[in-house]
């Protein structure tokens, strides 16, 4: 089974950079943001054949059960800030506007689901919220809760859907919770803790897929 392990940084895989213990596992490193990563993912799947695209990394948990060191199946997506701030502090939508078509795929309902994850093994589903700014002040967490049905927010996640969906490809993107979604402390974060247990997770995965 040939498959390429997409992060967004190094130091989320790095067990995983220059293994030979699975000879057909490739490597892409996309840098920060679902615009890196929707980019340089579509170019390796247009470059290349894969039976399996997985997205790993860390994440915010909006969900006070699903403390640090959790990894989790996200099995949906969303964009979390592509739209318009209005004069009372809402947001809306590109859907809400009228510029992108909620039913119109990849999306459905305004939402990118993974079907191909759902009942995926022996990880707790969870849905994704993406974001270009992660929220880190009480208001605007609560706004995002309020608005949106999301268990866990990346930097990436969605990126990574769209790309997978337009190529029409099998893919998994597998989190670690590394720090609750609050009011920023630095100091509550669990960042070894959650890539500890990724990379058990990951070698796991890999080891029951060959």
């Amino acid at each position: 089974m040939k498959i390429l392990l997409v992060s967004a940084t190094e130091f989320e895989i790095l067990p995983f950079m220059g293994q030979t213990s699975w000879p057909d596992i490739n490597i892409l490193l996309t840098g920060v943001g679902q615009m890196q990563t929707s980019f340089h993912t579509g170019v390796a799947l247009q470059k290349d054949k894969f039976d399996l695209i997985i997205n790993a990394g860390i994440c915010g948990s909006f969900r006070p059960d699903w403390a640090p060191g959790k990894v989790v199946n996200v099995v949906s997506e969303q964009f979390g800030d592509l739209g318009v701030e209005e004069s009372d502090g809402s947001f809306t939508d590109m859907f809400k506007l009228g510029f992108m078509e909620k039913d119109s795929f990849p999306f459905t309902g305004g939402t990118m689901l993974n079907n191909d994850a759902l009942g995926f093994g022996f990880l707790e589903e969870a849905h994704g919220l993406t974001v270009n700014k992660v929220h880190g002040s009480q208001p605007s967490i609560d706004r995002m809760q309020q608005q949106y049905r999301a268990d866990v927010e990346t930097m990436e996640g969605a990126g990574f859907f769209y790309a997978c969906l337009m190529h029409r490809v099998r893919f998994l993107q597998i989190r670690s919770v590394s720090n609750f979604v609050e009011s920023r402390n630095r100091e509550n974060w669990k960042i070894e803790l959650a890539l500890d247990n990724l990379h058990g997770v990951l070698n796991q995965i890999l080891t029951s897929l060959h």
